[in-house]
């Protein structure tokens, strides 16, 4: 298996724009290679072909359109970026899936409309990350000796599965069922499968992010020169300990970690700047 110092090949979904932008970029300039799923095609093109042209150009850098609701789909897109890196995937990061926290058009539980919502979190958010994941494990299993063990293993922090879930698992606003139902699975997948795993050497992790800027990580952000220090209020340094908002990158520093963390696996990093700590 590749050292801890070598280029990783790293998937990434939802990557086009947001968190998943910043983190292909950061494993990118640390001299990794990266392939990215995404369902928005304008975002997709432009981060691969004009944000991070020069990665794409040596073919540092890939990318797919995908539909997480689309299990089929999923399992061709994978078997594509698999191909993209001669059949070894080091890194998966669950990233894509619904962003927006509560029910739309100001809608409650009570509404029956809800369920189809529902429907769209837990294929996104839940079965997407699952399907993915399985669709990855031949391509990052660890290889065996004739003993069958792995001693390369023992040093090397292996191939592991990062999924970014929500602090929103373990606190809502009014009207987050879907979302934080969807999040909170998140945390029993990844705990499941670090155990079920373990045995082809992959660990998994997850990564709970609170609330992070990102409206800059875009296309309309490149084109009008927007920045994170221009998203960043006063509130936002009252209502988070740390005294800021949260960065993209804050998450991608995390998810550096976990790929070289090789004796953390089963554990869910919550990243908010300190939120669920403080009374409100």
């Amino acid at each position: 298996m590749a050292s801890n110092s070598e280029s990783k090949s790293i998937v990434i979904s939802g990557g086009a724009r947001g968190i998943g932008r910043c983190i292909a970029r950061t494993f990118l300039t640390k001299g990794h290679r990266v392939y990215l799923l995404d369902i928005d095609e304008e975002e997709l093109s432009h981060t691969t072909t004009v944000h991070l042209k020069k990665y794409y150009e040596f073919s540092k850098l890939g990318s797919s359109l995908c539909n997480l609701r689309d299990i089929a789909d999923i399992r061709r897109k994978i078997s594509k970026a698999a191909e993209f890196f001669n059949n070894r995937i080091d890194v998966l990061i669950n990233n894509g899936g619904i962003a927006t926290p509560q029910w739309k058009d100001g809608k409650t539980m009570e509404d029956p409309d809800t369920i189809d919502e529902w429907q769209a979190y837990m294929e996104t958010n839940l079965t997407a990350p699952f399907a993915m994941s399985q669709a990855c494990i031949p391509y990052m299993k660890a290889e065996t000796s004739e003993s069958g063990t792995d001693a390369d293993h023992v040093r090397d922090p292996g191939s592991c599965i990062i999924h970014i879930g929500s602090f929103r698992a373990h606190q809502s606003d009014p009207n987050q069922e879907g979302y934080a139902s969807s999040k909170a699975g998140q945390l029993g997948l990844m705990h499941s499968m670090s155990i079920s795993l373990s045995q082809w050497g992959i660990r998994v992790n997850l990564i709970a992010p609170g609330r992070i800027k990102v409206a800059h990580e875009s296309k309309e952000g490149d084109r009008t020169g927007r920045d994170w220090q221009g998203q960043n209020s006063e509130e936002d340094a009252e209502h988070h300990p740390a005294n800021r908002a949260g960065m993209p990158e804050d998450i991608a520093d995390a998810a550096i970690y976990l790929m070289n963390a090789g004796f953390v696996t089963g554990q869910d990093i919550t990243v908010d700047g300190g939120v669920l700590k403080k009374k409100k």
